[in-house]
């Protein structure tokens, strides 16, 4: 399999295949050297346009070089990433043309700032955020709006003191004592 870099309609640059790939093969690893989360913002404080990746652990993330950084995302994606290992990997989700460019989907999480889309699908969300960050963008928003109209009617309230959240789910109440 012969992959190259060109030109994009989606984004400056791509990569195409120049021969047809079968679905759920193993296309390029997503590569670069290892980071902390602190690194990666101060390297790229200010920039518009990084390749990072952020691995399941939570506190790794790839600083992409080599192809994998260059494949686009679309909302109609050819490919997807599967993390084995620690190792990520890009596979082909379907059936892939000679001379098709491979996408995926980068379902961008943490962040507000823009992110649009300009992949042309007709299933285009419009930006490259994941829909469930995107909903939780939405209500986070909408819980504010309700707070400032809240805050606009009523006078301002001392605030309480906070409880301690609990983890693990619902609080249980104390045991009583058996008489």
């Amino acid at each position: 399999m012969a992959l190259v870099v060109r030109p994009s309609r989606i984004h400056s640059v791509g990569v195409y295949t120049s021969t047809p790939i079968r679905k759920g093969r193993r296309i390029v690893e997503y590569a670069g050297p290892r980071i902390t989360q602190e690194e990666a913002d101060r390297r790229y404080e200010g920039c518009e346009r990084t390749y990072l990746y952020g691995l399941n652990d939570g506190k790794t993330i790839i600083d992409g070089e080599g192809l994998g950084a260059y494949l686009n995302h679309s909302c109609d994606p050819n490919c997807e990433v599967d993390e084995i290992k620690g190792r990520v990997w890009i596979f082909a989700l379907r059936d892939i043309a000679a001379g098709e460019e491979l996408v995926w989907d980068y379902s961008l999480y943490d962040d507000d700032d823009p992110a649009p889309c300009h992949c042309g699908a007709t299933n285009c969300r419009g930006t490259m955020y994941s829909e469930e960050w995107m909903e939780k963008l939405r209500l986070h928003q909408r819980a504010k709006l309700i707070e400032k109209r809240a805050g606009a009617r009523a006078p301002a309230q001392p605030k309480r003191a906070r409880k301690t959240k609990h983890r693990g789910g619902r609080r249980r109440p104390p045991a009583r004592a058996k008489a």
